[in-house]
């Protein structure tokens, strides 16, 4: 698995994984496809200035250029405070397959590497099994459930937090 920064043609990807009422089961349902290329273009904009960490996941046993989902990392205010969060999306044809549980694992070595992002919290919805598996795996210790805003939709939320700095479980 490799990962390389956002790029303007990760567009039908974005799709996909946004526009997909099957990929956004979890999320509240598919985002309108209205905007994406706005949301692409504002994820490489920020990728580039070095504000969030954006990245395409890239399985080995793909042909080249095939993106198997993304995993990103960015800082937004969460009440009086600032947090980081992560978060990673994989297209169905390429889940199960420890892609997402990788791409976690390298970009928070990158945040540890970093060291500018204090803890990480992690929010996937409190029914979906797999998101909250990566999260056990990696090492991540859970905080509780709590209500979240992803694209002005309440989810309830498992909150999960880690301390790159202090290292990850090893698989």
């Amino acid at each position: 698995m490799r990962l390389r920064e956002v790029e303007l043609g990760d567009l039908d990807v974005y799709i996909r994984m946004r526009c997909d009422p099957v990929m956004t089961a979890e999320l509240g349902g598919p985002l309108p496809r209205e905007g994406m290329e706005a949301k692409v273009a504002k994820d490489v904009a920020e990728t580039a200035a070095g504000l969030v960490h954006v990245l395409m996941i890239l399985p080995d046993d793909a042909e080249v250029g095939t993106v198997a989902g993304t995993v990103a990392l960015w800082s937004h205010p969460e009440g009086p405070e600032t947090i980081s969060e992560v978060g990673w999306m994989v297209l169905p044809e390429f889940q199960g397959r420890g892609l997402a549980t990788a791409a976690v694992r390298v970009l928070l070595e990158r945040a540890r590497e970093e060291d500018r992002w204090g803890l990480v919290h992690g929010f996937p919805g409190v029914t979906n099994g797999p998101s909250n598996g990566i999260c056990r795996r990696i090492g991540f210790t859970f905080v509780g459930e709590q209500d979240v805003v992803f694209a002005d939709r309440t989810l309830r939320a498992n909150h999960w937090q880690i301390d790159p700095t202090a290292g990850l479980r090893q698989p």
